[in-house]
């Protein structure tokens, strides 16, 4: 039973998560859909919304600060307050350039967040409570949309497309900047131990990749972002191009059923291993891009709604599959770094890669019309399966069980 003391912890822990992803969420689902309104070219779109990727890079060097340095929570909240001031900045501008330098410089400060929070839960409740914690992360990405709804049904107010989202985005990092200082005191594990070049770069984690298979799962984790960013960075574009209005409230299906996943994470995971929880993970991003085929260019609702809504699956057993077994296998030292590397791999050079590939695929399969641009969605979704499919079928070959798996899995 859980004394008041561990309750106050979730709590906390609990309300870091639920502002830290409402604050990304608020306006980078709509993002796509707003670049699309200022008319920036495919390149242009595909760099600014990069800033997501150049902002993970320095997630392992922010990881090496909170684990050699300074207190994770000042960290957070450091962070936190930069984020604010420069999506206020976003918001007040009307040049491409300068938000891309907004964004940029946002995503540099927030980015390294995901890492940072997750190693705060991580350090204060065991690896098997951590989905129950992460999951109030997922609600306050749900509560984003409220934003979108308020706008449009109470102020009558475009709001997705627009700039307001930048500027609630902005309040929400002030919230939870404030909140942060409440958090339990996390000290850095490794204070006091010699610093290397790597350490200083925020890579000593890379001595993990002796390990052949968390290799094999590094480098899938990396091939499988290539597909995931067709709808992460682009999804918001092809709702604004069916003519749907609330595009945030649409996104948020695949986190309420994320909300169910997460809960099953612990029981999954027991039942079936980590290897074969992932592998669900990486079907279901097949699964979802064969529902948005079969949506087609006339986005139908039914399939629109499908896709969205295996997110949860996506995430829930495949990346926060991936977080829980690089946890298991980094030295304690170094699991903040680790947590930064994968999203380094990840967020960093997977999105970017991603972004701009995809970003490839969308124009090939476009051409000019006279009411602006026609896209062939049906191919694009298609293409982006197949991609999906080769992975999946990749990581099931390369990837084998571990022995700890069987120690997890004993009842």
């Amino acid at each position: 039973m859980q004394t008041t003391a561990n309750k106050s912890v979730f709590t906390r822990l609990s309300i870091m998560m639920f502002f830290q992803y409402m604050l990304l969420a608020v306006w980078w689902i709509p993002l796509a859909a707003y670049l699309a309104s200022m008319g920036l070219s495919r390149n242009l779109t595909a760099l600014v919304l990069s800033s997501m990727a150049f902002g993970s890079v320095v997630s392992p060097m922010v990881g090496m600060l909170a684990d050699r340095y300074f207190k994770g929570q000042y960290v957070l909240a450091f962070s936190n307050l930069m984020v604010a001031v420069m999506l206020l900045l976003a918001g007040s501008t009307t040049s491409a350039v300068n938000l891309f330098v907004f964004l940029l410089i946002a995503m540099l400060f927030y980015m390294p967040t995901w890492a940072i929070t997750s190693a705060i839960a991580m350090a204060n409740v065991p690896s098997e409570v951590f989905s129950r914690v992460r999951v109030f992360g997922t609600i306050g990405w749900i509560m984003a949309g409220a934003f979108s709804i308020i706008s449009v049904g109470w102020l009558n107010r475009d709001f997705d497309g627009t700039n307001l989202p930048f500027f609630f985005g902005a309040g929400i990092s002030l919230v939870a900047a404030a909140m942060n200082f409440t958090l339990p005191d996390t000290p850095p594990k490794a204070r006091g131990q010699k610093a290397s070049l790597l350490d200083i770069m925020g890579f000593r984690s890379i001595i993990m990749l002796r390990d052949r298979n968390f290799s094999v799962f590094l480098g899938l984790f990396f091939l499988s972002m290539i597909p995931f960013s067709m709808y992460w960075s682009y999804f918001s574009e092809y709702l604004s191009d069916s003519g749907y209005r609330l595009i945030t409230v649409t996104m948020s299906t695949g986190q309420i059923m994320e909300i169910i996943i997460l809960l099953t994470v612990p029981w999954f995971i027991k039942r079936y291993g980590l290897r074969n929880t992932m592998i669900v993970g990486m079907i279901a991003l097949v699964v979802r891009y064969v529902s948005l085929y079969l949506a087609g260019n006339e986005a139908q609702l039914f399939f629109v709604l499908t896709g969205a809504a295996v997110h949860g699956i996506i995430f829930g057993y495949h990346h926060l599959g991936g977080q829980i077994y690089t946890d298991k296998k980094a030295p304690e030292a170094l699991r903040s770094q680790a947590q930064g590397l994968i999203f380094f791999v990840t967020f960093a050079m997977g999105l970017l890669a991603g972004n701009f590939i995809c970003g490839w695929i969308i124009r090939y399969f476009s051409s000019p019309a006279a009411d602006g641009v026609h896209y062939q969605w049906n191919a694009i979704w298609g293409v982006t399966a197949l991609m999906s499919l080769l992975v999946v079928v990749a990581f099931m070959i390369l990837f084998k069980k571990e022995k700890y798996e069987t120690i997890i899995t004993r009842k």
